[in-house]
């Protein structure tokens, strides 16, 4: 088998032009054609350590999920992680490729596999995005819950089906005396950095919104309105790396798929 082929699987999956217009999803390191691969290691995202995994375990194939090469290169040094990141590749003759946004939008991607985490039904795209190649793609995902919860039963069932140390919300005095018997029926979401979809959760009649990052002045003004609730960018997206193996599996089935050890998340919680 070959790069090629890899990126082809996940690109009939999540094509290319779902990508966000800032985005740089593909490949980001290695020859697609020549490149024999001996198996692919997931990951969230592209580090040193994650690189010396994948050849510790004797894997020629990093798929990520953020690309490694977002912005453009003027040097190859060891100025910062990405330069050296390029170099350790190169080096141990490692390819790269990522599947970001274009992975986001694609129906059955990962908003829709977060949806899912959650015990949703009826899922579909909340910004919805025209696409002949994927007609039900778009960003963010809408669903409704199984069983309606109350707004503290749903940051505790976020605490737990995303490992969340904590969740940021606007549940706070004013919300719950505003509405003391406030129910979540129905759910947006968003991984990663997804505050711009707030005013869609609103006009999708969603009772709370899920993402991984919000700026501090949006979380004004929607007592009583939408529960905001903000998990971590890293746990809103790490079950990508389950996704990712779904895909390859089910197409390669004689191919080494890992997941990564290699806990990426660059922030700690004390």
């Amino acid at each position: 088998m070959k790069i090629k082929d890899v990126a082809e699987t996940l690109e009939r999956f999540a094509p290319l032009p779902l990508q966000e217009s800032y985005d740089n999803a593909g490949l980001q390191i290695g020859l697609t054609a020549v490149d024999n691969l001996t198996g692919v290691l997931l990951c969230l995202d592209v580090t040193e350590d994650v690189l010396l995994e994948a050849h510790e375990r004797g894997l020629n194939l990093v798929v990520s999920h953020h690309p490694l090469l977002f912005r453009g290169l003027k040097r190859i040094a060891d100025e910062d992680e990405v330069q050296r990141c390029v170099r350790l590749a190169l080096r141990l003759g490692i390819g790269i490729y990522s599947a970001h946004t274009n992975l986001d939008n694609a129906a059955g991607g990962v908003n829709w596999a977060l949806a899912e985490l959650l015990g949703g039904e009826n899922i579909r795209a909340l910004q919805p995005q025209a696409s002949a190649a994927k007609p039900e793609s778009g960003s963010g995902a809408v669903f409704d819950l199984q069983q309606p919860m109350t707004g503290r039963e749903f940051i505790e069932t976020l605490r737990t089906a995303l490992r969340a140390e904590r969740v940021m919300t606007n549940w706070n005095e004013k919300f719950r005396r505003l509405t003391p018997d406030y129910l979540v029926r129905r759910v947006a979401v968003c991984g990663g950095a997804g505050d711009f979809l707030v005013p869609d959760a609103l006009y999708a009649g969603a009772d709370a919104f899920l993402t991984g990052e919000m700026h501090y002045h949006q979380y004004f003004g929607y007592e009583g309105k939408l529960l905001l609730c903000v998990a971590g960018h890293y746990e809103t997206e790490h079950h990508a790396i389950g996704l990712l193996h779904n895909i390859l599996a089910a197409a390669h089935p004689t191919l080494r798929v890992e997941a990564s050890q290699t806990n990426t998340n660059p922030i700690v919680n004390y």
